[in-house]
């Protein structure tokens, strides 16, 4: 199958690029960086994105969804990633909703899954516990007692925790951190009593949390899934998490590199454009074939977990390596060819490297994902 947009894909990419261009200036991530709201995105425009189905495209239509696939997510990915525009999509339709859907119960389903596709909650998956991603390195215990569950430990970089109505949190019930089986998740509301939650700002000035969990009481019905069988339901969820992540970072990365297109052939040095110097020629033509790879690939991985084939998850490892090795090298290329005002905040280059850097780790860097490859590959 040829590596380009359907039809309706197109129409898809057109109508959120016309919607985001109108709604997501670039200015606008100064805006919620040096405003007071913690929350760093807009509600309003999150309400008016899922009015839209966006946020519902990988939702079956039971659900209040669309019933589409990651290709096309990755689509309105893509162009909000162009605007770096800051909405809840990672953490609550890929990360935290698409969990329940794949092992919530019936129950819990319905009650979160249609107010997600309406926009009128958001969810955060709170798993990472240390600096660098490794989902099985879980030390936050679920202890069982009488009718329930005691939660302690720390959970750190939960991705838009700060606002989310529900919690989805992965706790061990058996076994010792590194082990895969073990592993449950609970859904409880950040207002639990024993739960305290500290908003933190990243690179790119997006919303992350810190929670702290001090003897939390749960009720056995907020288990998501089977006892200690989490890890099953997780894979495939940051599968597709990574893959849309892909998507997102290949509208940042193919924006700087046509940003620093343009600049190259407006800006004179000695009397000339820069981009008539052979050096930065042959550094933008390297910048561009690396990006055709990130396309290829990330368009391919969308494709595989939609069709549900069995390389899916060497294809998604294979693109998050290559997407993240190529934001890298584009955005310091980026900044180095604006020169001087490249490093200041008047210039919109250096937001696009720092969005591309906190992508490039979330998930899994390049080294991770290469490590992955190899081991799915059987070494």
């Amino acid at each position: 199958m040829a590596l380009v947009l359907s039809e309706e894909q197109e129409l898809l990419k057109n109508s959120a690029r016309e919607f985001i261009k109108a709604n997501f200036p670039v200015d606008q991530v100064r805006q919620l960086r040096d405003g007071d709201d913690e929350l760093r995105y807009s509600r309003e425009l999150w309400q008016q994105m899922a009015e839209l189905g966006w946020a519902g495209i990988i939702f079956p239509e039971e659900y209040g969804g669309l019933g589409l696939g990651y290709a096309e997510l990755g689509v309105v990915l893509e162009e909000l990633g162009r605007s770096l525009a800051a909405q809840p999509f990672l953490s609550t339709v890929l990360l935290a909703g698409n969990a329940l859907l794949l092992g919530g119960s019936e129950d819990q389903k319905q009650q979160w899954l249609p107010q997600i596709c309406r926009g009128e909650a958001t969810l955060a998956l709170a798993f990472q516990e240390t600096g660098r991603f490794s989902p099985w390195q879980v030390e936050t215990r679920a202890q069982a007692n009488d009718g329930g569950f005691c939660l302690n430990g720390e959970k750190r970089f939960v991705l838009d925790g700060y606002g989310a109505d529900q919690l989805l949190v992965l706790a061990r019930t058996s076994g010792s951190a590194g082990d895969k089986e073990g592993l449950s998740l609970f859904l409880l509301a950040p207002d639990t009593p024993g739960l305290t939650l500290t908003p933190l700002s990243l690179l790119d000035s997006r919303n992350a949390a810190l929670i702290n969990f001090d003897n939390v009481q749960l009720a056995s019905q907020q288990l998501v899934g089977e006892l200690g069988k989490a890890a099953a339901i997780l894979e495939p969820v940051f599968d597709g998490a990574s893959a849309g992540l892909n998507a997102e970072l290949l509208g940042t990365l193919s924006e700087a590199f046509e940003r620093t297109l343009e600049y190259l052939k407006t800006r004179k040095q000695f009397g000339a454009l820069i981009g008539s110097f052979q050096a930065l020629k042959h550094r933008a033509a390297d910048m561009f074939c690396e990006r055709e790879h990130a396309i290829s690939l990330t368009l391919e991985a969308l494709r595989a977990i939609d069709e549900q084939r069995d390389d899916a998850a060497l294809l998604v490892s294979a693109a998050k390596a290559r997407t993240a090795d190529v934001a890298n090298l584009i955005g310091r290329e980026s900044v180095q060819m604006f020169g001087g005002i490249g490093m200041t905040d008047e210039e919109d280059i250096g937001l696009y490297m720092k969005r591309a850097r906190v992508a490039e780790m979330t998930l899994g860097d390049a080294s991770y994902h290469r490590e992955r490859f190899a081991c799915l590959s059987g070494f």
